[in-house]
């Protein structure tokens, strides 16, 4: 078998068959296919598709790539989240633990953040000692002992998704669903999982603005769960807004422990008891959805979800004091107002905008090697459909004497729109989309 017979093939429009695919990516693994001919077959993928039994095997093939994870003895239904990242997502600090307290493991593998979305390990490092590192072993038994566990992606599980999404990164192949669609759900089954929730955002500040796209990411991703003979449950949500208020690491953290502390912004809590109540549905310990969500309410109502955080906090090595001292995590030296350019209403906000802002003070990466500073980011004061007055700060920029701090407010200033009438009431939760079964 040659793999410039099954870049042809591809190209030509062709289904690849399962021992094609197996050989591809066993091969482009161990080091014997090239850089050049995974791009081409990548690109051929995005211009061609792929077919749902095609884009199983591809799926699985890549899963298989590495270890998959055995957690049946930790008791209970394993039951992960995934978002596709937005700006202010930091619903993984406050979900995971409350799930946890549900009495659900949840074993979470996260990422990095990238451009103007927040990466949930970055969010985590900011807790002073907090290891995102933990060998695999560790990991497994923390999600047993603890309940939940957060690390990032290890060195074993999935290695042909580590290094055909650096591929993807630098060949104009990031957008294609059957490619991010076949990311997501090799990892998300190499941990051993028994069911999956998927927040899918939509809009703005999301990686898909269009709606149609979104959609067709989401049932992408539930029918690879489906064959896999996981139950997976997507939500689009709507991320033509921030979430919450906080744009940051460490600020994003402590708005967390709020929702932990049973307050916080309600689009943060509503979230974290939505996709809980469906992890807890999908885990058995829910009847169905709205026993969940009473369950959810429950745990961050009574400090069981908080002291859950505290819990996995200190197992990972962390300042387990923030979730009762959240003053203890990195705060900036200086801070600069956002005014309003207008005056009325907000109606309209791009979060991407507001994203990159806080990305030019060292709150995110433009490239991979950028370092992060915890202490920065971006308050919002002003919502869609808030009244404003031209002047009136409407975000407030956290920086530590970033050169760009001008550029940042500038950005995040031309990133609110205003009129004289109050816009329409935006909905937070578009639809559901679940597996059958």
């Amino acid at each position: 078998m040659r793999a410039v017979d099954i870049i042809i093939a591809k190209r030509s429009g062709k289904d690849l068959l399962p021992d094609q695919i197996q050989f591809f990516i066993s091969e482009y693994v161990r080091g014997t296919i090239p850089d050049y001919q995974a791009a081409a077959l990548l690109m051929a993928i995005a211009i061609n598709g792929m077919s749902p039994t095609e884009l199983t095997h591809w799926t699985n093939a890549m899963l298989h790539s590495g270890r998959v994870l055995d957690l049946k003895h930790v008791g209970g239904l394993c039951v992960d989240k995934h978002s596709t990242g937005g700006v202010g997502d930091k619903i993984s600090l406050c979900l995971a633990p409350a799930v946890a307290a549900c009495g659900v493991p949840v074993p979470m593998v996260s990422g990095r953040g990238l451009g103007h979305t927040g990466g949930t390990l970055d969010k985590l490092e900011a807790i002073e000692g907090f290891d995102v590192h933990l060998p695999t072993e560790r990991f497994i038994e923390l999600v047993g002992s603890v309940g939940v566990c957060m690390i990032g992606q290890t060195e074993d599980i999935a290695p042909a998704d580590r290094k055909l999404y650096a591929l993807r990164d630098v060949t104009g192949t990031v957008e294609s669903i059957p490619l991010i669609a076949s990311s997501i759900m090799s990892k998300k089954l190499a941990e051993g999982i028994d069911a999956l929730v998927l927040d899918v955002k939509v809009g703005k500040g999301a990686f898909m603005e269009d709606e149609r796209q979104a959609r067709r990411l989401a049932e992408t991703l539930v029918e690879i769960g489906t064959r896999a003979g996981r139950r997976v449950t997507a939500y689009l949500t709507d991320m033509n807004q921030v979430l919450g208020r906080e744009v940051g690491n460490a600020s994003e953290v402590a708005e967390a422990i709020e929702v932990l502390q049973g307050s916080g912004p309600p689009d943060i809590r509503e979230l974290t008891v939505l996709l809980g109540a469906e992890m807890c549905f999908l885990g058995g310990r829910a009847k169905d959805i709205e026993a969940g969500r009473r369950q959810m309410e429950s745990v961050l109502e009574n400090g069981e979800a908080l002291s859950k955080f505290d819990q996995m906090v200190a197992a990972q090595g962390g300042d387990a004091r923030v979730a009762e001292e959240p003053d203890r995590l990195p705060s900036a030296r200086m801070h600069k107002d956002v005014p309003a350019k207008g005056s009325g209403y907000v109606v309209a906000m791009n979060p991407r905008q507001i994203g990159i802002a806080a990305m030019l003070v060292g709150a995110g990466r433009q490239k991979a090697s950028d370092q992060i500073d915890p202490a920065v980011g971006i308050t919002m004061l002003k919502r869609i459909g808030d009244p404003v007055r031209v002047g009136e700060p409407v975000a407030v920029l956290h920086h530590n004497g970033s050169p760009a701090a001008d550029e940042s407010v500038l950005m995040a200033a031309n990133a609110f729109e205003y009129s004289a009438k109050p816009p329409r009431p935006s909905v937070l939760v578009l639809d559901r989309i679940q597996s059958e079964g």
